[in-house]
């Protein structure tokens, strides 16, 4: 028999995997679950009849159209998808124009200040910034993932865009580098605006309102707004936004259009879908020393009918029908004063975890559902509680210290995913007596994450 021959060589190695031990084959697979684990990969899909490109890893699946002003069009995780898509024009391209806008859904970048009094005002609509296709390139992908899209050079308003998004293989966050370039031949000043449209519609029947979807950030303690946050458009009285006695902005999510701006300065904001049970928090760095425009640093749109005067004064609502269930969470980057070829910075980061549909705050590590509790109980032991969503998967961490500051212990309490809301019940021996501690997120890489809460240590009350 001729083992050389192309068909008795394939028959040979078929049987040799036939008789290969089943622990051999284990092995083999087992590595190449593990391979797939931490890498990220970047290929070309069809998304809803777009040419659209994913990145993915084992938390997350991004997509892009680069076509339709480079959007991010969605952002999948542990089988949730966070923003809105508009069915009505899923697969189209339409080509820019500045007298309509299309609005595909998803995240993109815009410019402020908006309006069309004078050159300083980007008058929106579909223009080229907004609706050009942009330049795509894939710059790596394994251990990081990273693509590029760039826009067209936009003569109006004598800016081009560009957008790195990178996703790391063994985390759910996703990093932002947006850099906006000034082309012409004089000095420009914008601000770079990252805008994301959230889902607003129930997950199984996106023909119904979700009664349950929030959004939060921080208010100023020194806020220039009257209310510490200023109606930009809508009614003043809105019953959907208030702010809480903890000084968190909040807004539920109500089928009427308003615009609400928020001067925040501590770096983040959270959209949160309590019927889902899902977050997602988008960091920013906040500049003191630099103007923001109208000093928004953070502002939320819910869509809805609008409520407008005619010319005899009559109050009208637009129809229900013709506005789709989202609402918008946008990031604003300081003013940019940009002289001819010079380019501004903006970073942010987003972060999708679990939770429910109520938030404290958040860290570095996690959001906080509900504070950490912290109780003596007989024998040294202290039972610790309380609701997180973790940013990373890993281990919780408690760092026990006495009542002179000086660490006496650290216990490993339990293991964390990103993809389940945390709800902490545990029995934990410090090893001496503990006066307060402090509950850490160590990464499945052994990198301390940071701080959940920190908490004292009280008495348990039997009563």
């Amino acid at each position: 028999m001729n083992w050389r021959h192309p068909v008795i060589a394939r028959l040979r190695l078929l049987l040799s995997l036939v008789v290969l031990p089943s622990t051999t084959l284990i092995a083999a697979f087992a590595q190449t679950r593990g391979q797939e684990k931490t890498q990220c990969r970047v290929e070309p899909i069809d998304y809803h009849g777009w040419a659209a490109q994913q990145v993915s890893n084992q938390w997350l699946k991004l997509i892009v159209v680069p076509q339709s002003g480079g959007r991010l069009i969605q952002v999948s995780f542990a089988g949730h998808d966070y923003l809105f898509v508009n069915p009505e024009l899923a697969g189209k391209y339409l080509p820019p124009t500045s007298a309509q806008w299309y609005n595909y859904g998803g995240d993109k970048l815009w410019l402020l200040p908006e309006g069309n009094d004078d050159e300083q005002h980007w008058p929106g609509n579909s223009d080229i910034l907004d609706d050009g296709p942009y330049a795509f390139r894939k710059l790596s992908e394994g251990s990081q993932c990273e693509i590029q899209l760039v826009s067209p050079a936009d003569s109006q308003t004598g800016i081009q865009l560009s957008r790195t998004i990178r996703l790391d293989a063994i985390s759910p966050r996703i990093q932002f580098h947006a850099r906006m370039k000034n082309i012409t031949g004089h000095t420009v000043v914008w601000s770079v605006q990252s805008v994301s449209q959230y889902s607003a519609s129930l997950p199984w029947d996106t023909s119904k309102r979700n009664p349950d979807i929030w959004g939060f950030t921080p208010t100023n303690p020194s806020s220039g707004y009257l209310n510490r946050y200023h109606v930009r458009f809508g009614p003043a009285e809105n019953p959907a936004a208030s702010v809480r006695e903890d000084g968190l902005f909040s807004v539920r999510y109500a089928h009427m259009a308003a615009e609400l701006w928020v001067d925040s300065v501590a770096g983040w904001l959270a959209v949160v879908d309590g019927r889902s049970r899902f977050a997602m928090i988008e960091k920013f760095q906040y500049e003191a020393t630099k103007t923001y425009p109208g000093r928004a640093s953070v502002i939320f749109w819910t869509n809805g009918p609008e409520l407008r005067l005619d010319s005899d004064g009559e109050a009208t609502f637009g129809s229900k029908h013709e506005a789709p269930y989202y609402m918008e969470a946008e990031l604003n980057s300081p003013m940019c004063r940009l002289n001819p070829g010079e380019e501004c910075e903006f970073n942010t980061e987003w972060f999708p975890t679990r939770s429910e549909t109520d938030i404290l705050g958040v860290t570095d590590a996690g959001i906080l559902v509900r504070p950490l509790r912290a109780m003596r109980l007989d024998g040294d032991k202290v039972k610790l509680a309380g609701t997180f969503g973790v940013f990373y998967a890993g281990h919780l961490v408690a760092h026990f210290y006495n009542e002179h500051g000086a660490k006496i212990g650290a216990s490993q309490i339990l293991d964390v995913t990103p993809a389940k809301v945390v709800n902490l019940q545990a029995e934990v021996s410090p090893g001496g007596k503990a006066a307060r501690v402090s509950l850490h997120l160590l990464d499945e890489g052994g990198v301390d994450r940071g701080p959940l809460q920190e908490a004292r240590i009280g008495v348990l009350d039997d009563r």
